[in-house]
């Protein structure tokens, strides 16, 4: 009796562990900062050594956009090409989906692009902040200059993207200062935010990330 009760006992312990196993949040660093700030190689660095899953929003809108038939294609391309934000429920959308099939085991999630204004913040808040953790904000700074002409170079080497053109960062940049700016300044008020130089090489912005790391979790 003593041993199938220890043997129950072992089960139950299994079926909790693997239960909250299943069950944990998924934990969210947003990365956010003007176009051409660096976001994404960023993110490719501290995938690499940190074990986290890069989710690009505007990656996700576009491969959306690209899809045969979809809904929300031509919204999305409308939006894309002029420099403003895709309605919040799609974007949200697309993470959840994002997050829920990732089979990444530590269930961690860098962010990037997002949330850009205040609409996306509430709907964010509304529909997500129950589902995961929250550990913190990486804000790559970088001037308007530099950014602009990194992202002209990387439409001149063939980067397929719409947006890569002057006159649509000119209003990519207006939309980045007057809607998620104020994003980043609220966050910093909560003590979430990580600065990071953007106009460094990406090896040494990537090392003051991981000076950052003990204190964001991993």
């Amino acid at each position: 009796m003593l041993l199938v009760s220890l043997a129950t006992g072992a089960r139950r312990c299994l079926r909790a562990t693997m239960s909250a196993v299943t069950t944990k949040k998924p934990e969210v660093v947003f990365v956010l900062g003007g176009p051409g700030a660096g976001k994404g190689t960023l993110c490719r660095y501290i995938v690499d050594h940190y074990g986290y899953v890069h989710l690009s929003a505007g990656d996700l809108l576009r491969e959306e956009r690209a899809k045969p038939g979809s809904i929300y294609g031509e919204l999305i391309e409308t939006h894309i090409r002029n420099g403003t934000i895709v309605p919040v429920e799609i974007t949200c959308s697309l993470l959840d989906r994002a997050m829920q099939t990732s089979e990444n085991p530590h269930h961690r999630f860098l962010i990037d692009g997002f949330p850009r204004n205040q609409d996306n913040l509430d709907g964010w808040n509304k529909v997500m902040s129950n589902k995961v953790v929250l550990k913190g904000v990486i804000f790559c700074e970088c001037s308007q200059e530099v950014c602009t002409q990194r992202c002209l170079n990387r439409g001149a080497r063939g980067s397929g993207r719409s947006d890569d053109n002057e006159q649509s960062l000119i209003l990519r940049h207006q939309t980045y200062l007057k809607n998620t700016l104020p994003i980043i300044e609220m966050y910093e008020k909560q003590g979430l935010v990580y600065k990071v130089n953007g106009m460094k090489t990406p090896e040494e912005v990537f090392q003051d990330v991981a000076d950052y790391f003990p204190k964001i979790g991993w």
